[in-house]
């Protein structure tokens, strides 16, 4: 089962990566505009599944599924994982906007257990950790740009990643949306050290030592669809796989390339 360390309490995609409880926030935001009041405070409840597989040798794919709780003002945007601080946002035209937030990921769905899979028998505990940094969103009439730089305050990896993608929305219809998206995602040393490395107090025979010295890059791509059944209830679904750098790959914990994720889950917006 996911490994969700739940540090002070979704995607965070995000769900997931962050990537994913990113795009369960643009669902949860799209559809007809019920104007002033709706902009100043919408809650929504639901449920959402991750499925994923990591890259770790051994390890069997995981999968949870939880409650979804949705609440935004306009200061502040609760959707799964991700606490957002809303800055000021700003606007040209009708189709162009700079969106500034502050992001707190207040739990995650990364890390392992020893008893995981064999190759991480012996090893310690990594956690998923809180993390803090700013977010950044750009739409245009083309596409979208987005990005976050996130740190580790909860004293795990002690580390540092960031993410910048581009999507574009496709609207099919009143009620269906697919969304493709590519991103790059950076981790320092630190960060994917903690996670991908081997201590010299964990090695063994079929297990060196291995120490990421250097930042790494991934690559991630993904598609997410999500469809209307009136201006209350949406349905999303967010597939994706992450294209892991060398230096990770050759790490002796690691048999597979890439990683894939699956997101799903219901909303229903009350306002």
């Amino acid at each position: 089962m996911v490994r969700v360390h739940l540090q002070i309490t979704l995607f965070g995609l995000t769900l997931l990566a962050a990537s994913t409880a990113s795009a369960a926030g643009q669902v949860a935001s799209a559809g007809p505009d019920d104007g002033e009041e709706q902009r100043s405070f919408s809650w929504g409840v639901g449920v959402a599944g991750l499925t994923q597989q990591q890259a770790y040798a051994g390890i069997k794919r995981d999968s949870i599924a939880a409650p979804l709780i949705y609440v935004e003002n306009r200061w502040l945007q609760l959707l799964g994982p991700n606490l957002d601080l809303k800055l000021p946002e700003l606007r040209w035209g009708e189709n162009t906007a700079f969106e500034f937030k502050i992001r707190t990921q207040l739990f995650g769905f990364g890390g392992y257990e020893a008893q995981d899979a064999p190759i991480l028998s012996g090893m310690e505990e990594r956690k998923a950790g809180i993390t803090v940094g700013p977010a950044f969103q750009w739409s245009n009439p083309f596409l979208e740009v987005v990005a976050e730089w996130m740190f580790d305050v909860s004293d795990h990896s002690q580390g540092q990643r960031a993410s910048l993608g581009l999507q574009r929305r496709f609207q099919i219809g009143k009620r269906l949306a697919f969304t493709p998206s590519v991103a790059a995602i950076w981790m320092d040393e630190k960060y994917a050290d903690y996670y991908y490395g081997v201590r010299t107090t964990e090695a063994r025979t079929d297990r060196p030592a291995y120490i990421l010295d250097s930042a790494v890059v991934n690559g991630e791509v993904a598609l997410r669809a999500d469809y209307m059944f009136d201006h209350h209830q949406t349905f999303f679904v967010n597939v994706g796989y992450t294209q892991l750098n060398r230096k990770i790959k050759d790490s002796p914990l690691m048999d597979r390339s890439g990683e894939t994720m699956a997101f799903l889950g219901y909303l229903y917006r009350f306002r």
